[in-house]
């Protein structure tokens, strides 16, 4: 029985300290997706998501650190959704991720824009409705949630790739016929990422929408108490308007009222 109780203590203390070394730092998946996240050369990270998670850190009693964890987009959704890391942002919400991770509502980024679709400024390609998009192909990153219809679509010939500099470069080097891009975004991503935008055409059609972006946790780091302590912060800086002073310098608009009812059990999943 004494042995029994002494295994019991140890394994007791084992959990505990484990809990508190999860607890000493959240680790952020970061991808390079400007203006709201970047990189640099060095593989510093910067981005809305982490302004968020360090003020949370400052104005909170835990004393823990926040650390980018730096990697492709499918890659980073691959991690969270494995508990690899702790917490990403800017995520789009659909019925496929809310099974994978933890959704922080309200979400802390309402972009009112347009998907639209770019060709090679010397391409022939004209995409004046929906329907002109079948028989095209169509770089997408993978991992990546655009509007549903275009999700959905088994007919629609999506080229997978890791990056959007990649999906931009196969339509510069003509090996896909276009690429999907936020409109309010795309340009200047582009001009981040140093490609020629000039180079591009975009096609007629868009489908347009609000876009909202979600902070996402993995479900581990979203049941702990940090966790539970984080979103509640993250709930109180929208309804304090402290979200909206956070995200104004990325040129986002503040969080519409409707997104802040308590009453709203989940928000739009029309989403990044």
């Amino acid at each position: 029985m004494k042995y029994f109780v002494a295994i019991m203590l140890v394994m007791s203390l084992c959990s505990i300290k484990q809990a508190l070394a999860d607890h000493e730092q959240i680790l952020v998946a970061i991808d390079h997706a400007p203006p709201y996240s970047a990189l640099d050369d060095k593989g510093n990270a910067r981005g809305l998501i982490l302004d968020i998670l360090n003020y949370i850190k400052h104005h909170s009693d835990e004393d823990i650190a926040v650390k980018a964890v730096p990697c492709p987009f499918s890659r980073c959704i691959r991690m969270l959704a494995q508990g690899e890391v702790d917490v990403m942002g800017g995520l789009i919400r659909t019925p496929d991720r809310e099974r994978q991770m933890a959704f922080v509502t309200p979400p802390y980024m309402a972009l009112s824009s347009s998907f639209v679709f770019y060709s090679h400024q010397h391409s022939q390609i004209e995409v004046h409705r929906y329907e002109d998009l079948i028989g095209k192909r169509i770089a997408v990153m993978r991992g990546a949630a655009f509007f549903p219809r275009f999700d959905q679509d088994s007919r629609l010939d999506k080229v997978e790739v890791p990056s959007e500099r990649i999906a931009v470069d196969l339509v510069l080097k003509g090996r896909v016929d276009l690429v999907i891009a936020v409109e309010d975004t795309a340009d200047l991503a582009m001009n981040v990422l140093a490609q020629p935008a000039h180079q591009l055409r975009k096609m007629d059609y868009r489908h347009t929408q609000v876009i909202y972006g979600h902070m996402a946790m993995s479900h581990a780091f979203a049941q702990s108490h940090v966790g539970r302590e984080f979103t509640e912060h993250m709930q109180r800086m929208a309804k304090n308007k402290i979200l909206d002073k956070l995200v104004a310098p990325y040129q986002l608009p503040a969080i519409p009222p409707q997104l802040l009812s308590e009453e709203t059990g989940s928000t739009p999943k029309n989403t990044f």
